[in-house]
């Protein structure tokens, strides 16, 4: 049976985790520093926590559950109670990307990230249409890298991925670097902020008289539809005014030079700020 060190288990990301390793024939041994974490952990699902010291010496897998600025400092500090032949896992590309990983050529490297439930699904349990951020009861995608360590390691890596953001339909295998252009590139560098800039543009149609339950009824029901035909989910081409006003609007909202957000030193850049 493969035992697993879980890290932060009492944490936002930690107590999901928890939850779905508990339905699994892992080994867990669950670490949680916080008092509120371990009293979260004991009321929510019966968990019990022990020790850093307790927890990983003899661990086949260590999973961090912590936050990205976090990620460093403590796998450094556990780094001298893993055994060579550990596998590591950390649940974001940023650290590992940062090269903030204790340099141990014994190690062996794993990240792992979901792709949260898509937009254009097939759920139809009220309760899972309702699980926007996925490894409850909605079904997603995940995305996963080997860093460092034998080949044949993945395998054990995307089995414990699959079954701590489970439900998974599709599992990616990924490098570190393309990882990184996922997030924080795409995902939140460049998707986040036109969403935020989509919502700063309904408030602005708000603000000029329109009823804010119309303009948000209006906004995400063109976000639907026009991304259903943008992203080939639904065959269609969009109106010659649509087409004219992307033409015509496109210059204004964004920079000639946008894509260089994927260039490595401004994806280096965006990581270094979170870690």
């Amino acid at each position: 049976m493969t035992k697993i060190a879980l890290i932060g288990a009492g944490g936002k990301m930690g107590y999901r985790l928890s939850s779905n390793l508990q339905r699994s024939n892992y080994d867990v041994s669950h670490v949680e520093v916080s008092d509120a974490g371990r009293e979260r952990l004991a009321q929510g699902l019966g968990i019990h926590c022990v020790d850093a010291d307790q927890a990983v010496p003899g661990a086949d897998v260590v999973i961090l559950a912590v936050p990205d600025n976090l990620v460093g400092r403590i796998a450094e500090g556990l780094s001298p109670l893993m055994a060579g032949g550990t596998m590591v896992i950390t649940l974001d590309a940023a650290a590992p990307f940062a090269g903030h990983l204790p340099e141990r050529d014994d190690l062996v490297y794993f990240v792992t990230h979901p792709c949260h439930p898509p937009i254009f699904n097939d759920e139809t349990d009220p309760q899972a249409k309702r699980d926007f951020f996925g490894g409850h009861l909605a079904k997603q995608h995940i995305v996963s890298a080997l860093m460092q360590g034998p080949e044949e390691m993945f395998a054990l890596g995307e089995e414990i991925a699959r079954t701590i953001y489970a439900p998974v339909v599709r599992s990616h295998k990924v490098s570190v670097e393309q990882m990184a252009l996922l997030e924080p590139g795409l995902s939140e560098t460049v998707c986040a902020t036109l969403l935020a800039v989509m919502r700063e543009a309904m408030d602005e149609v708000v603000a000029r008289g329109v009823d804010k339950q119309c303009a948000r009824d209006f906004l995400l029901g063109h976000m639907n539809i026009l991304a259903a035909v943008t992203f080939e989910e639904q065959p269609g081409v969009f109106s010659d005014a649509c087409n004219k006003a992307i033409e015509n609007a496109k210059p204004q909202l964004m920079r000639d030079d946008w894509k260089r957000v994927f260039e490595p030193e401004e994806i280096a850049e965006s990581i270094r700020r979170i870690t």
